[in-house]
């Protein structure tokens, strides 16, 4: 009996403790009915470590005591939050760190009527991009030609008054100034484009049909694309993208995967004047080249070598014409001759190209095109000396040129190819 008593109580005893062990506590049933509240007070236990976004500096919201200064550390809202994918973190962090150094561009210009003779008044927009924080904004020469007005819209609404300090046609690239707070201007960080590759995420920002500071993303679909910007003004070494562009994002920023400017988006392949998947940027070092330049000159300085047109060869460039007492005029380059005859009462005259001096290679390099040699000029600095291979009365000959100091190049044609 005394077994028998002991066995009851034991499961008596026993069911009481398995029936306290199993009723959970209120309170964790009531932080469970509200798992989103839950995660935003902290994060819920896990026996994984947390999932971590890319480390890529991202810029919070301006702090008074910092002046808006980039944080230079992820920000704890992509660490922990779960919602968000690592890809879709990088481009949360992309657009946060820099759609603040994105611009409007608006600008008025008068157009005359040839019908009625009148002037009208035409409205245009574009992109830019603040580069310091003395008010400079980067942008397209396309963007702001012949315009008589030019207003800039910051990222907080405020409306400025721009003017052009600086253009360069040539390579559709200008620089306008605004007289805005410090505060209120936030330069973009700067990148480099000689070691970009095809298949590279990049993002557009900028204000497609008026929608300002709107992204875009894609990748680099082919590398050292050359692109007529103006006349038959070759540019190499264009960037083409897939990330869709539209009227409006012309002048705008051009990022890689760390908010670095890599390139200016500047025109797209459409026949509708709407984004194709077809888009092309100037890479950011030829902008770094030459914005210095249109800051501090309001012009581009390039050097000048003194040879205004060539002739393609097969053999090399054979020179068309020189400037007269230019650089290579006096380093003794020789052009055509002109040879002149009488006919009786006229004068006949006859280029005699067969006098033109050949160039063959530019420091020992050797030269196909006027592209080709145009662009190894531009890359030197005024005062430097080059070393052109010639030939001449079919003699090889070398010759020093002293680079001089000049204006932008004219624009190339045809195959008699100006420079």
């Amino acid at each position: 009996m005394k077994f028998m008593a002991g066995c009851t109580c034991s499961a008596i005893l026993g069911g009481l403790f398995v029936l306290w062990m199993t009723d959970p506590a209120p309170q964790t049933a009531a932080v469970a009915q509200d798992p989103f509240q839950t995660a935003q007070v902290s994060p819920r236990p896990s026996a994984q470590a947390p999932r971590r976004g890319p480390e890529i500096p991202v810029r919070g919201p301006a702090d008074p005591g910092a002046g808006g200064r980039r944080t230079g550390a992820v920000d704890q809202f992509f660490e922990d939050d779960e919602r968000l994918t690592e890809d879709e973190a990088v481009n949360v962090g992309v657009y946060e760190q820099t759609n603040r150094s994105v611009v409007n561009i608006i600008t008025k210009s008068t157009r005359l009527n040839a019908m009625w003779l009148l002037e009208l008044e035409e409205e245009g927009t574009g992109s830019g991009t603040v580069l310091d924080r003395r008010g400079h904004i980067l942008t397209n020469y396309h963007v702001i030609e012949e315009a008589r007005q030019i207003a800039v819209t910051l990222y907080d609404g405020t409306t400025w008054e721009a003017t052009a300090i600086g253009a360069d046609p040539v390579n559709d690239l200008a620089v306008l100034r605004i007289d805005a707070p410090e505060e209120k201007l936030f330069p973009v960080r700067m990148g480099e484009s000689s070691g970009l590759r095809v298949g590279q995420k990049v993002y557009a920002i900028g204000n497609p049909f008026g929608l300002e500071r709107t992204m875009t993303t894609g990748i680099i679909s082919s590398l050292n694309r050359s692109l007529k910007i103006r006349g038959d003004r070759t540019v190499r070494q264009i960037i083409q993208i897939d990330a869709a562009v539209n009227p409006g994002n012309s002048g705008g920023p051009l990022l890689d995967s760390h908010g670095r400017l890599i390139g200016i988006n500047t025109a797209i392949a459409s026949r509708t004047g709407q984004s194709s998947g077809v888009g092309f940027a100037i890479p950011v070092n030829l902008a770094a080249r030459v914005v210095p330049q249109l800051i501090r000159h309001g012009r581009p300085i390039r050097p000048e070598i003194g040879i205004q047109r060539v002739y393609e060869t097969e053999k090399g460039l054979l020179i068309a014409r020189l400037t007269p007492d230019g650089p290579a005029a006096r380093a003794g380059l020789r052009g055509p001759e002109i040879v002149r005859r009488r006919r009786g009462v006229f004068i006949l005259e006859q280029i005699d190209r067969s006098a033109a001096d050949l160039i063959v290679a530019v420091d020992g390099e050797k030269v196909r095109t006027a592209d080709d040699f145009l662009r190894d000029i531009e890359s030197r600095k005024a005062g430097e000396r080059v070393r052109l291979t010639i030939i001449r009365e079919d003699r090889e000959l070398q010759v020093d040129v002293v680079l001089g100091s000049g204006e932008s190049p004219p624009v190339p044609s045809s195959k008699e190819k100006t420079l």
